[in-house]
C-alpha cells in the first residue's frame, strides 16, 4: 500500500508553459514557497515523488505516472483561475480520480480573490467534473483563496483521516481577519 502523504496539485496549464501565460505559475508559487527554508510552508509535493514524464510521454503513461502520484497524495490542491473550466483533458480526469478512486479531499484554491466564503457562487469557475460531484455531494471540498497561509492551514488540516464536511466547506470570517486578509 502507498505511503499517502504528497499534496497533489491540478492546475489548468493551457497547453503551455510560458510564464503569466498559465496556472502553472500558481503551482510554481506554491514550490517556491516550499522551497524557501525561512517559510514556514511546507507541503509534500505528490509531483516530485515519482519520475517525471515528458509533454511529449505516450498518454497512457502520463495518465498512469498521474494515477500514481494521486495514488500517494493525502489531498488534492485545485487551483481554479479563470480558464480552468475550460481544461477538457487531463483537470477532469484528475479530479475524478482524486474524489471518485482515491476518495482524497480536494482544496479548491481560486486566483484573485482575498477571501472564499460563498463558495457556490463562484460555480461558474468550476471545470464540469468538480461540478457535477459538488451537485452529487461526492466531493468533499474546502474552498479557498489562493493565499500562501489559507493553503497551508487546509493543506495541514485536510487528508484521508480528517475529510471537509461537504462540498462547499469554507473558513469562517475570523480565521481570514486571523489571516490579516480581512478586517
Amino acid at each position: 500500500m502507498a505511503y499517502r502523504n504528497g499534496t497533489y496539485v491540478a492546475f489548468h496549464a493551457e497547453g503551455t508553459s510560458v510564464p503569466g501565460q498559465s496556472d502553472m505559475d500558481y503551482y510554481n508559487l506554491m514550490r517556491a514557497w516550499s522551497a524557501k527554508p525561512d517559510d514556514d510552508f511546507t507541503m509534500i509535493n505528490s509531483h516530485d515523488k515519482s519520475s517525471a514524464v515528458r509533454d511529449a510521454s505516450k498518454r497512457a503513461t502520463l495518465r498512469a505516472s498521474l494515477q500514481e502520484r494521486l495514488r500517494n497524495s493525502k489531498n488534492m490542491v485545485l487551483i481554479i483561475g479563470e480558464t480552468t473550466r475550460l481544461d477538457t483533458d487531463w483537470v477532469p480526469f484528475e479530479i475524478e480520480q482524486a474524489v471518485d478512486v482515491y476518495k482524497i479531499p480536494l482544496i479548491a484554491a481560486y486566483t484573485g480573490y482575498e477571501t472564499i466564503m460563498a463558495p457556490d457562487e463562484l460555480r461558474p469557475l468550476w471545470p464540469r467534473a468538480l461540478a457535477d460531484r459538488i451537485a452529487r455531494q461526492v466531493a468533499r471540498v474546502i474552498h479557498v483563496p489562493f493565499k500562501k497561509e489559507p493553503l497551508k492551514t487546509a493543506i495541514g488540516q485536510f487528508h484521508l483521516n480528517n475529510l471537509p464536511d461537504g462540498a462547499l466547506t469554507y473558513y469562517v470570517r475570523e480565521a481570514y481577519v486571523k489571516w490579516g486578509l480581512a478586517r
